[in-house]
C-alpha cells in the first residue's frame, strides 16, 4: 500500500514541476507539457530509475537544442520542425519506454527489480529495453546537436564523402563521442539512482555497473542507426536560393543524399525501436 500511494504521488509532483517549468520557458506547448507530465509520472511511478533516465534525457537535450538553435538556423531550413515542443515529439521520445515501464510494473507487482536474468528473463529484457531507448534518444540528440556545431566538416556515413553540415546521415568524430557520452550519462543515472532506491547493488554487486558500458554502446549504436537511415531513406538537398540544407526535393534543390521515403519522426522511431530491441536482448546475456 505504501508503494501504491507514496511513489505515484511523488511521481506526479516531480512530473508536474518539470512540465510547468518547461511550459513557462516555452520549450513545450500545452499539449507537449501534458504528455510529458503523463509519461514522466508513469516512469517515476513504476521506478525512480526509469523516471530519472527520462528526466536526464529531456533536460540535457532541451538545453543543447536551445543553446545551438541560433547557429543551426543559419545552416538548416527545417530547424523549427526539430524543436521538441509538441506532444508528438514528446510522445515519440518517451512513448515506447512508457509502455515498457507499465509492462515492468504489471509483471513485478510495481516493485523495483534488478537486471537479473536468473530471476526473470522477461523483466530483464524489458528493463534493458528502457535503458536502450533512452541511450538511443540521448545519443541521437547529443550527437546531432553537438556534432553539427563542431568545426569538423561531416562525412556521409555510407560513403565517407564530405557533406554539408545538417545533412541527414552526416557524422563527425565529435558526434560519435557525444553519442557515447550521452549513453554513459543515461547508464550512470540508472545506476546511481538505483544505488539509493533499490537493493540491486547488494544483490548483484559490481555487475550492476555493467549497465554503464552497455548504455554507452547503445547510445553510439542508436546514433549510427539513425545516421544510416538518414543517409539512405531520408532526403537531403541543398537549396541554391536559401543557401541551406533542406529535407524536401524541389526545382531549386540539389540532391546531396538519400531518398524521400521517410521523415525525421519515422527515422527516429525506427532507430529507437531497433536500439531498444538490440539492447534488451544484450542485457539478457550480460546480466
Amino acid at each position: 500500500m505504501e508503494k501504491t500511494l507514496i511513489q505515484p504521488s511523488i511521481a506526479a509532483l516531480i512530473s508536474s514541476a518539470i512540465a510547468i517549468i518547461y511550459y513557462r520557458r516555452k520549450s513545450l506547448d500545452l499539449y507537449g507539457a501534458l504528455v510529458l507530465f503523463l509519461s514522466m509520472t508513469i516512469h517515476f511511478a513504476v521506478g525512480y530509475r526509469f523516471g530519472a533516465m527520462l528526466l536526464i534525457f529531456f533536460c540535457t537535450s532541451s538545453k543543447l537544442i536551445e543553446d545551438g538553435e541560433e547557429k543551426k538556423r543559419r545552416m538548416e531550413a527545417g530547424l523549427k520542425d526539430g524543436r521538441p515542443n509538441s506532444w508528438k515529439r514528446v510522445l515519440l521520445n518517451s512513448g515506447v519506454a512508457a509502455v515498457l515501464s507499465v509492462a515492468v510494473g504489471c509483471l513485478t507487482g510495481w516493485e523495483d527489480k534488478c537486471l537479473d536474468s536468473n530471476e526473470s528473463v522477461l523483466v530483464t529484457r524489458l528493463i534493458g529495453g528502457i535503458i536502450g531507448h533512452y541511450a538511443c534518444c540521448n545519443g541521437d540528440s547529443w550527437s546531432s546537436e553537438i556534432g553539427i556545431l563542431s568545426s569538423e566538416r561531416p562525412w556521409l556515413i555510407t560513403t565517407s564523402r564530405r557533406v554539408r553540415r545538417g545533412t541527414n546521415g552526416g557524422v563527425t568524430k565529435i558526434g560519435h563521442l557525444s553519442a557515447s557520452a550521452a549513453g554513459i550519462v543515461v547508464g550512470q543515472t540508472f545506476a546511481l539512482v538505483g544505488l539509493h532506491t533499490t537493493s540491486c547493488f547488494d544483490r548483484m554487486g559490481m555487475k550492476e555497473l555493467l549497465v554503464v558500458p552497455v548504455s554507452m554502446v547503445a547510445g553510439l549504436l542508436g546514433s549510427m542507426i539513425r545516421s544510416l537511415l538518414g543517409a539512405t531513406l531520408q532526403f537531403s538537398g541543398f537549396c541554391v536560393v536559401r543557401k541551406k540544407v533542406v529535407e524536401k526535393p524541389g526545382p531549386t534543390v540539389r540532391r546531396i543524399s538519400g531518398c524521400n521515403y521517410l521523415g525525421n519522426d519515422a527515422v527516429n522511431l525506427i532507430s529507437i525501436l531497433l536500439t531498444t530491441l538490440i539492447t534488451s536482448t544484450a542485457c539478457v546475456y550480460i546480466f
